[in-house]
């Protein structure tokens, strides 16, 4: 069995201290996040050429002066949590101490692990979740945790960078805009493409802070250790049919190719789960909020502004009335995401606080998605090539879960789906699921 070992750990903090804001305020969107996981997610390179007779010291001493140099920009990753208490009210607030402490930043290496060893295997092999610092943590840890920890891994052939990054400072969007200006940095960008924004006045009111009553703040996340996970790749031209056949049931043109992708996986997951038609299934996913907003906020916006979308339905109506039915039901959903309904939970969320809960108490009629195949991904060149893959970490997941991620061919999308052995196994052998997957 493969082994990890860790050679070093340091803290690596802003290039300079010269930051704007010493205290950045989180809104409700942020502020659901406190007993989840962190995001963790990272890529896999072939080994660069030798740049000297040290490679191994170079590129780790590279990697952590780039990572400085980053920090530069976003700030806020080297802070930690702050709090206030309010013992009158039994409450607690949550901001962002822009105090410099630093990120960690672990050395580590598994000679045993080869590229094709991650790449070729079935199964998700254990060992990649071992790639990620901060393993079982929740976001409110980061009151003396490191808000951002990566661990760079050295494999036989290759490199492994994990991040891990607390989800109340960032969500998918702003995790990968963190790595994409890191890989900028790193193959010697003097300043980065996109600059973060931090401004949070759009939700200046008096209601902020907002005091969330520490008794919504006690819950320990746990991990489904049963399950597996496997990659399944659908080409841009099988995703293409998918979409066409789902707007064809509906006699329609507005279901979108992600739509339809995340239908077919649904009814694929719960038929191959075989539940009692009469149970009901759901299928939760995160919906962006910054452009469904007024005015939007700017694409680049530093944060979470992401609200979970929820669809529902008899497991007999999901599998009997196709693709289509299906779609069209997360279509609906996501349009009810709209101006109106967001300055509403701004409103009501802050004044009657609710975080999601750390634990899931789902049974296997229920389906979680998340990450996005618009992020940029294998864009993340830091100076020796384009990633190979992207893996995540073992956070957030206490049950069936896709994570959809970008292809490395234009208009591919990878699925790592984490669910039951003999669900994942049972899936490999329906032919109408497998029809759109690529082997």
């Amino acid at each position: 069995m493969a082994e990890i070992s860790i050679i070093s750990t340091a803290t690596v903090g802003p290039a300079t201290l010269n930051q704007s804001s010493n205290r950045i305020e989180f809104t409700p969107w942020e502020l659901q996040f406190p007993l989840v996981g962190p995001i963790q997610k990272g890529l896999l390179f072939l080994h660069p050429a030798p740049p000297s007779p040290s490679p191994d010291y170079t590129i780790i001493h590279h990697l952590k002066t780039s990572l400085s140099r980053t920090l530069d920009f976003f700030y806020p990753l080297a802070g930690r949590l702050g709090t206030t208490v309010n013992n009158d009210y039994d409450t607690i607030s949550f901001f962002i101490d822009c105090n410099g402490a630093g990120a960690q930043f672990i050395h580590a290496a598994a000679p045993g692990v080869t590229a094709a060893g991650i790449l070729e295997s079935d199964s998700v092999p254990r060992i990649v979740y071992s790639f990620f610092p901060l393993d079982g943590t929740q976001n409110c840890n980061g009151v003396s945790e490191p808000l951002l920890a990566v661990q760079v891994t050295e494999l036989a052939d290759g490199i492994f960078i994990g991040c891990t990054i607390n989800h109340m400072i960032v969500d998918g969007a702003s995790f990968w805009h963190f790595f994409n200006s890191w890989s900028e940095i790193s193959r010697g960008y003097t300043d980065i493409t996109v600059f973060p924004v931090f401004d949070r006045r759009f939700t200046d009111s008096p209601g902020h802070p907002i005091q969330i009553p520490r008794s919504l703040l006690v819950s320990a996340t746990r991990r489904s250790s049963a399950f597996e996970e496997r990659f399944f790749h659908f080409t841009k031209e099988k995703i293409a049919a998918l979409k066409a056949r789902a707007n064809t049931e509906m006699a329609t043109n507005k279901i979108s190719s992600l739509q339809a992708l995340m239908a077919h996986l649904w009814r694929s997951v719960i038929r191959n789960t075989r539940i009692p038609e009469d149970e009901e299934t759901t299928y939760r996913f995160p919906v962006g909020m910054r452009a469904r907003v007024r005015p939007p906020l700017a694409p680049e916006y530093f944060g979470a502004p992401v609200r979970v979308g929820i669809v529902r339905m008899k497991v007999g109506e999901l599998l009997k009335l196709g693709i289509g039915h299906a779609a069209w039901e997360l279509n609906k959903v996501i349009s009810t995401f709209t101006e109106a309904e967001a300055a509403n939970f701004l409103e009501s969320w802050g004044k009657n606080p609710n975080p999601f809960p750390g634990t899931s108490k789902r049974t296997s009629g229920h389906l979680l998605a998340s990450s996005s195949p618009r992020f940029n991904v294998y864009g993340n060149d830091f100076g020796w090539g384009r990633p190979v893959a992207v893996r995540s970490g073992s956070g957030n997941k206490t049950g069936a879960k896709t994570t959809l991620f970008p292809g490395a061919e234009e208009g591919s999308i990878d699925v790592e789906a984490f669910l039951m052995p003999q669900t994942l196994q049972s899936m490999v052998e329906d032919e109408e699921f497998m029809e759109a997957v690529t082997i």
